[in-house]
């Protein structure tokens, strides 16, 4: 499984090494991250694989956990039209994306409010 977390971060310079690090002594593997705000605040979403000892290590260094879920984790190649025809198999399905984002190792990370029909979509596919 693997699991976006959310953490709401004060938008200044080292908040992203804090949350890395907190996340890196837990000993767990930051697969991907992305930040959403440009203002005072921003939202960062990490993917990680062990949610509760990332969510641990994070409290201990004072960085609340504001949203979790279980999100899925597609292998890729890295070619043009690799993330449409995904978008298309998803959408034939009738699943609607609120997550999009890229992880390590040539991996596309989706999340949908109904995960069960995005797996169904992605049933071919490998995970995470």
């Amino acid at each position: 499984m693997a699991f976006d977390l959310v953490i709401d971060i004060v938008n200044t310079p080292g908040a992203l090494a804090r949350v890395a690090a907190a996340v890196s002594d837990a000993g767990v593997n930051l697969a991907a991250a992305t930040c959403i705000g440009s203002g005072e605040r921003a939202e960062l979403h990490i993917l990680v694989p062990h949610a509760e000892a990332a969510k641990h290590s994070l409290a201990i260094a004072h960085l609340a956990v504001s949203r979790e879920r279980e999100v899925v984790v597609v292998d890729v190649e890295d070619n043009p039209g690799v993330l449409a025809d995904l978008a298309r198999k998803i959408a034939k399905a009738g699943v609607n994306l609120d997550l999009v984002y890229i992880a390590t190792r040539n991996r596309v990370v989706f999340g949908a409010p109904d995960l069960d029909a995005l797996k169904a979509a992605l049933a071919d596919r490998g995970r995470l």
